[in-house]
């Protein structure tokens, strides 16, 4: 793993976290993005070179939503980069880790996105991800 790429918040409201987050980082939310496949809607700030990211769903049976709903907002995921993640695949999965997609997925912000179950993490949910190239 390459490094920490970003933390990912759940929040009800993009409207209302993306100025919150301004104030909080002194720094502009620099994108916005939907990504339809898992019913969300991103905003990203950069601190350094790590990255924040908020997640509001758009549909009702979203990730997000459903999170939401069992923890309330905040904390969802930290995601680390990794340079190749078909291999960071099969070697966590030889670790032992469980994986929750069988092959990388799109994600937001150009990446390729595989997670780890957060069972087997300390009740993290870990995100990889590989810029797509």
């Amino acid at each position: 793993m390459l490094k920490i790429e970003h933390i990912g918040i759940a929040v009800t409201s993009l409207a209302d976290a993306v100025p919150l987050f301004e104030k909080l980082l002194n720094s502009p939310c620099y994108k916005t993005e939907a990504v339809a496949s898992e019913q969300v809607t991103t905003a990203f700030f950069r601190q350094g070179d790590t990255k924040v990211e908020l997640l509001e769903a758009t549909g009702p049976n979203s990730v997000i939503a459903r999170f939401i709903e069992r923890k309330g907002a905040g904390m969802h995921h930290i995601a680390f980069e990794v340079s190749n993640i078909e291999e960071e695949m099969q070697r966590l999965a030889a670790e032992g880790f469980t994986l929750l997609q069988d092959k990388p997925k799109p994600g937001a912000d150009n990446k390729l996105v595989c997670f780890l179950h957060p069972k087997d993490t300390s009740g993290v949910l870990v995100e990889l991800c590989q810029e797509v190239k």
